[in-house]
């Protein structure tokens, strides 16, 4: 998987979709890998008070060691 970037109503709707679905050991991309998913501010860091109010989220996969 290369790395997206969304907007908000993106990521919204694959969770939505449960085209992202959170489970216990992480959020998991269309049932076959976990990823990490991080804001993406276009604001000063230290202005930002919501993490989790972003307008544009990255998402990438985790690499797993077999």
């Amino acid at each position: 998987m290369v790395e997206l970037i969304i907007s908000k109503d993106e990521l919204v709707q694959m969770f939505i979709n449960e085209t992202i679905k959170d489970t216990n050991h992480g959020w998991l991309y269309e049932n076959n890998k976990y990823i990490n998913i991080a804001a993406i501010h276009e604001k000063d860091p230290k202005y930002v008070y919501d993490i989790a109010d972003a307008d544009f989220y990255k998402i990438t996969s985790i690499e797993t060691k077999v």
